[in-house]
């Protein structure tokens, strides 16, 4: 016997026909759903938010093999070029990594991008906290570090002291995380000679 059926929560869905749907609470589940509506809410919510998969050819631009499937199409998820976009030939932007720190109510996702502005676009969310430079490596230490309060299968966690604190570290002496990746972006443009 699962623990959903131990403490008998049921799913909290109202069927078409007006009766509640009687299949028990996915163990561990954020919110009273069965797994079969946390599948359809996921489905919904992928539209919007996009499922990070295998692209169906490597990105054109960068050569990465992942993305993540949107509604209206892919996008690399490591330079979030549009797939099918052919690159052209003018100077690229340089890639400057970065670990973002979004709000959204009352949970933060950590998440990671070499194109925050087009990324962020696509998220919901109230506030951008803070950036961090680094990439994928740095993003998962993160996600280790605040691992206790991690919302199972997400990069979304509850706003707790400790992420507080961090975001109010990088915070330190930053009036606008925009402009301070935008510093960033200048260097890197010096640096590489463009």
């Amino acid at each position: 016997m699962g623990e959903a059926e131990v403490d008998g929560r049921r799913c909290g869905i109202v069927q078409a026909d007006g009766r509640a749907c009687a299949r028990p609470v996915e163990s561990g589940a954020p919110v009273n759903l069965c797994t079969e509506h946390l599948l359809v809410a996921h489905d919904w919510v992928a539209r919007e938010a996009g499922v990070t998969d295998l692209l169906p050819t490597p990105c054109a631009a960068c050569g990465s093999p992942v993305g993540v499937r949107y509604a209206s199409g892919w996008v690399c998820a490591e330079c979030e070029w549009r797939v099918g976009n052919r690159p052209d030939d003018e100077l690229l932007r340089p890639v400057v990594e970065v670990v973002y720190y979004i709000r959204y109510r009352d949970q933060v996702k950590i998440g990671t991008s070499t194109n925050p502005r087009m990324r962020l676009a696509t998220l919901p969310h109230d506030e951008l906290l803070a950036f961090e430079r680094g990439g994928r490596t740095l993003e998962q230490r993160r996600h280790a570090q605040f691992a206790e309060h991690r919302f199972p299968g997400t990069e979304w966690f509850a706003v707790h002291d400790a992420l507080l604190a961090h975001v109010g570290e990088l915070r330190e002496g930053v009036d606008d995380p925009w402009s301070q990746y935008g510093r960033w972006v200048s260097r890197a443009l010096a640096r590489d000679g463009a």
